[in-house]
């Protein structure tokens, strides 16, 4: 009995999701016949906000076999080993943290930490700062990359800072080359049968363009998944208050740290993100808390703009994610299937995960929709899981100077699980057990969130903290520095 054949995919919206999409699936099928076309609209602008990413982005060029030397360059790339958050907590010796991609090196020291915390967290005097801890933080505070030395086998974790848009266009010429079709049309209208599934896209002119499955990345628009098909989009507006963006480039920095840098601001955050040719800025914030206005003086102010020196972009963000990614024959991708506000450059992470989840419970139901029910409880799930440790960021802060903080402290909109992490910390709980019950697909470790919790110093107050009694012991921070310090010696400083 011969296999079925893989279909024809037509995907609708280019830019970062939908030429990833489009390269994971040609990937996967074009060998056995499966086809791959890209309908992108000559006249519609891709939104580009996020620059960051997660190291899902680098497992997915290792998967495709492209190499950073042929990409970086071509998309003004630069290494990424975390994030570092500054100003959302006032609790002394605890306004700055980082949170790392950890590392095979980190299972040495992981351990001391998180038994640190635990002892912190019933009162004892024992240091507990995340920074400590980990080699990607003590990498990127000296400016070193993540390439380590030829005798040195442990690389730790890492994503990148890039383009978005040279990014999509340097995917599609790899794409095009290896005979994926690229359609530059714009699409008028969606043809759907009685069954609600897509039949065609009409384009302008006329055209028709048929298919086995369609893929949406059409943005928050969502032109098939929520315009022709009628999805149902579930929105994280009671637990993740920004909507809104203002966005204003800078000029490149000789001297940068490999991190994304998240400041508190009044009624938001900014990021701050290097690239070989630029520096990217951008304030997310509430309009609820914040005009428009005032968000664009507060952010030019605080990258060192006068009015008028640059001309902010303002970006509307739909958050949330539609309640079944794929319906019918469409799947949404990218902005189209949802969108947690870029806190934690999950966006691509998330791109890359429906694609290739998609992929195997496609192709594990003979190319039918057998398994679509769980493809999409679990899609569901990682947006849910991320939404949380997102919502775990602006509940945990440690600011009373504005009402925008303070009613992220109060917030009582969270869910089961983030409740149930909050109340492991707080009553001496199982974190990593916690973890497990809760997020069952689970798009944060045991290790990210004592990073959230002990970054903000969610300890006992400095007053109620007492010494270690003699029969406790906590693990030896100095031998963990010495470790992470040794190892800092096989890596290389880094230069734009």
């Amino acid at each position: 009995m011969s296999e079925p054949t893989p279909p024809h995919i037509v995907v609708l919206g280019g830019g970062s999701a939908g030429w990833i999409t489009a390269c994971l699936l040609h990937h996967r099928w074009a060998d056995r016949g499966g086809k791959v076309t890209v309908i992108e609209s000559p006249d519609i602008g891709i939104i580009g906000v996020g620059e960051g990413s997660t190291p899902q982005l680098k497992a997915m060029f290792d998967h495709l076999g492209i190499a950073e030397a042929d990409w970086m360059s071509a998309c003004d790339a630069t290494y990424k080993l975390g994030i570092r958050f500054t100003g959302w907590s006032e609790r002394p010796g605890f306004e700055s943290y980082f949170h790392p991609f950890p590392g095979p090196v980190d299972l040495h020291s992981e351990p001391g930490f998180t038994h640190n915390c635990m002892l912190a967290r019933r009162g004892f005097d024992v240091p507990a700062h995340p920074d400590d801890w980990f080699l990607a933080s003590v990498l990127a505070e000296a400016g070193k990359g993540p390439q380590a030395s030829e005798n040195f086998p442990f690389a730790p974790s890492y994503g990148y800072h890039f383009d978005a848009y040279k990014l999509g266009a340097f995917l599609r010429d790899w794409a095009t080359a290896r005979g994926l079709v690229h359609r530059p049309l714009k699409v008028e209208d969606i043809e759907t049968t009685e069954q609600s599934e897509v039949a065609a896209l009409l384009c302008e002119g006329g055209e028709r363009i048929t298919g086995d499955l369609f893929v949406d990345c059409s943005g928050f628009r969502a032109m098939i998944a929520q315009g022709a098909l009628g999805g149902e989009f579930v929105s994280f507006g009671e637990n993740l208050f920004n909507d809104s963006a203002v966005v204003v480039p800078t000029k490149k920095v000789s001297d940068f740290r490999p991190q994304t840098e998240a400041i508190a601001m009044k009624a938001g955050w900014r990021w701050h993100i290097p690239l070989t040719t630029r520096t990217g800025n951008g304030y997310v914030y509430s309009s609820d808390h914040i005009s428009d206005e005032d968000a664009a003086a507060e952010l030019l102010a605080s990258v060192g703009l006068q009015q008028g020196e640059a001309e902010p972009r303002f970006l509307k963000m739909k958050v949330g994610r539609m309640k079944d990614s794929w319906r019918g024959n469409c799947l949404a991708a990218g902005l189209a299937q949802g969108f947690v506000e870029p806190l934690e450059a999950t966006a691509l992470h998330i791109v890359i995960a429906t694609a290739l989840e998609f992929a195997e419970a496609y192709e594990a139901g003979g190319f039918t929709a057998q398994h679509r029910d769980a493809f999409n409880r679990n899609i569901g799930a990682r947006y849910d899981a991320i939404r949380d440790y997102i919502v775990g960021h602006y509940r945990l802060n440690q600011r009373s100077d504005t009402d925008y903080w303070r009613e992220n402290a109060a917030n009582q909109n969270l869910s089961d699980g983030l409740k149930a992490m909050l109340t492991a910390w707080f009553t001496h709980g199982d974190i990593a057990a916690a973890n497990r019950e809760n997020y069952p697909v689970q798009a944060y470790s045991s290790a990210s969130w004592h990073c959230l919790f002990a970054g903000y110093g969610a300890f006992p107050p400095a007053a109620k903290m007492h010494s270690l009694p003699s029969q406790v012991q906590a693990a030896n921070l100095d031998q963990v520095k010495g470790m992470l310090t040794a190892c800092t010696a096989n890596f290389s400083e880094l230069g734009i």
